[in-house]
């Protein structure tokens, strides 16, 4: 079996007597995007340049290809190692021509010519750029420079593609066109990539796994689907978007709500627990004189809720509640144009196989 393309092994650094990266591992094969996910300061663009080789690690191993480039013998400088480098800052050599630009890395001797001037060619014509190789980085946009940043950092063929939040200085209207030229051209190319951002979209659209960071460790480390739907904490749920919390204490493997009993075994009588339910699993429907819907036992029993205030998000509508009962507030999301007025009385439900149970964080 082969050596994944890109090793890490307890990387740790530590500035001030403070570890920022703290006993961080995974592997990256090649042609696989991997995203390092997680709020600011947690760490994950030290760990990149730790990966690079532009900072060094207090401990731990570095491989690519099998071969160590970091550990306790051996430290190879950033130009040894065959990693390639975007970050936020496009960093194009305004002297410099677009082609000049992408070719700048590429062996530069006589007979070496002309095999640059193809790669670049091929390299513009993968990121839509055929025909600006004259041109100057005043000249282009926002987004064509991030692609002639993209085939500069390819030209050289890296085995690794190391990402740092490349994507958050352009607009909205092209981040997306210009992630899947990216993700296309990178894929081709057969990369192993290794993204950061703090932008959970990001991460769902480009990666094929998330390494989800949080104070220096990574936390949960999964395909998209996985660690959206299986969070390990009511923090790592909230990360990837808005989220309910119900508080309550664990009796007998259940825990009752103004929505009736929730199943919550593996939590001993009198555990504090939060149930967490995403928006969009909640269910609305109207009052009926003062009665609401039937218990079911796929939704539990329905609770009133008075509308707070509601607004239309473009392909949905979000809608503000409190609960009758106990003055819980609550979100819930609608597809489509839903704008029930303030003071409304509503009655809410909720999807039992679409809630999270965990330990109420206090406990921890």
């Amino acid at each position: 079996m082969s050596a994944p393309r890109l090793s890490v092994e307890n990387l740790t650094r530590g500035f001030g007597g403070i570890d920022v990266v703290r006993d961080v591992s995974f592997s990256i094969e090649p042609g696989q995007v991997s995203c390092l996910l997680g709020p600011s300061g947690c760490g994950k663009s030290t760990a990149l340049r730790l990966i690079a080789g532009v900072d060094w690690p207090d401990q731990g191993r570095i491989a690519i290809d099998g071969a160590e480039v970091f550990g306790e013998t051996i430290q190879k400088q950033p130009e040894e190692r065959g990693i390639g480098l975007m970050f936020q800052d496009f960093a194009l050599f305004p002297h410099l021509s677009v082609a000049d630009n992408v070719g700048f890395g590429l062996p530069r001797g006589r007979s070496e010519r002309s095999a640059g001037t193809q790669r670049v060619g091929e390299l513009l014509e993968k990121v839509n750029m055929t025909g600006f190789g004259a041109k100057f980085p005043h000249e282009l946009s926002g987004g064509e420079q991030q692609r002639v940043a993209l085939a500069r950092a390819l030209a050289p063929r890296p085995r690794i593609m190391l990402m740092d939040e490349p994507f958050s200085g352009l607009d909205n209207r092209l981040r997306d066109e210009i992630r899947d030229t990216t993700l296309a051209v990178l894929k081709d190319e057969g990369a192993a990539v290794l993204l950061v951002t703090h932008e959970p979209e990001e991460a769902m659209r480009m990666a094929d796994e998330i390494l989800l960071m949080r104070a220096g460790q990574i936390v949960q480390r999964g395909a998209p689907y996985t660690i959206y739907n299986n969070p390990v904490d009511s923090i790592s749920a909230a990360f990837f978007s808005d989220i309910n919390i119900i508080k309550g204490i664990s009796q007998g493997a259940l825990t009752e709500t103004a929505f009736g009993s929730f199943l919550t075994p593996g939590h001993s009588d009198g555990t504090k627990v939060e149930i967490v339910i995403r928006p969009q699993h909640l269910r609305i429907d109207f009052d009926r004189a003062g009665r609401g819907p039937s218990p079911t036992a796929s939704e539990g029993t329905a609770a009133r809720g008075l509308v707070q205030r509601a607004r239309f998000l473009g392909h949905e509508s979000l809608v503000e509640f409190v609960l009758e009962a106990d003055g819980l507030p609550l979100f819930a999301t609608v597809p489509g144009v839903f704008l029930p007025k303030p003071g409304s009385a509503l009655w809410l439900m909720i999807r039992r196989d679409r809630c999270f149970v965990f330990p109420a964080r206090s406990q921890r």
